[in-house]
């Protein structure tokens, strides 16, 4: 059995229980509010029930999802497969082609679904992410996240270069009932990284969940130091890390994307953390990331609360961003 079937219960990255896989649904579905509201209601209304399905309702679509922050290629792409769907399947009215679109958006997402885990323990996550995106409390939500899970888990404050970083950090570790490995700012982040995982190794911690430095403006020595930062923890553990998340600020839209992609062969991402949804109305930039990342969404950021994480599930994404209030 893998680690994530143990750490989750039923199947991979499942919820612990029904009744909680209902609650991050209903989290989910609130954070998306503004783009059900905004663009999305827009989408919707264009599919209207017993029209036919016309060539304006295909370029309507197409100008809707890009102000949607879905982006061109992947609308394009969203489009042209929409089109394919509602030809082999026959279908010629409006009401339709929406149920056909939303099928492909759903689609979109699995086509980078998320591979199970390999076991380890220490499991080490490494977080990576521009500043501002939303890392530190990303970190902190996953922790504990894991620790209601039953897991021992612990923190590495590998971001020594922002102001407060480590402090910031702390502040949540304790939040979230953690430990934290630490030295002060302006230290070797290596160092740290080292010290987190001997601790980790010799405490027989299940989760050792690390921060980075995310200072894009000196791309080129951030890119650099998440290299090293990578061959340190495999000098130690040669698999690790298990797994590479990079967290994205929604509100950020498509320069969000663009800036995702300077982290992705430097830090060999294994997926994506969303985070700050509900503050924009634009949330087709999740298909995007799909697409243009080419990972899977792991969890959603759905509030500011330290237990407002929810694990991503396309369809129950897809659903809420059409649904009628």
């Amino acid at each position: 059995m893998s680690f994530f079937k143990r750490i989750f219960g039923k199947g991979k990255d499942t919820p612990r229980t029904e009744e909680e896989a209902q609650e991050e649904e209903a989290k989910v579905d609130a954070s998306l509010e503004k783009s059900r509201k905004g663009v999305f209601g827009h989408i919707s209304s264009l599919f209207v029930a017993g029209e036919p399905i016309t060539d304006e309702l295909w370029d309507q679509l197409e100008e809707a999802l890009i102000l949607g922050d879905v982006g061109v290629e992947t609308t394009q792409y969203l489009v042209d497969r929409t089109k394919d769907r509602c030809a082999r399947h026959g279908v010629k009215k409006a009401s339709e082609a929406r149920e056909m679109l939303k099928a492909e958006m759903v689609s979109t997402f699995q086509e980078y679904a998320y591979q199970q885990a390999v076991e380890a323990v220490p499991y080490v996550i490494l977080v990576v992410g521009v500043n501002g995106a939303g890392k530190t409390t990303l970190i902190a939500k996953l922790a504990h996240r894991y620790k209601q899970l039953g897991k021992k888990v612990l923190l590495a404050a590998g971001d020594t270069f922002r102001a407060a970083a480590i402090e910031q950090l702390e502040v949540w570790a304790n939040r979230a009932g953690v430990l934290l490995v630490k030295r002060e700012q302006g230290s070797d982040a290596g160092a740290v990284i080292f010290d987190a995982l001997e601790q980790a190794i010799l405490t027989k911690v299940d989760i050792l969940i690390i921060d980075t430095a995310g200072r894009l403006q000196a791309k080129s020595n951030l890119m650099k130091e998440l290299g090293k930062l990578r061959n340190v923890i495999r000098r130690r553990l040669p698999e690790a890390p298990h797994e590479v998340l990079l967290v994205i600020d929604a509100t950020t839209g498509q320069n969000g994307v663009l800036q995702a992609k300077s982290f992705l062969e430097a830090s060999d991402v294994t997926g994506v953390i969303v985070t700050k949804l509900d503050g924009t109305s634009k949330g087709g930039i999740a298909f995007a990331i799909a697409q243009d990342i080419e990972r899977p969404i792991r969890y959603i950021g759905t509030g500011e609360g330290i237990g407002d994480l929810a694990l991503f599930d396309a369809a129950s994404f897809v659903t809420a961003l059409f649904a009628e209030k």
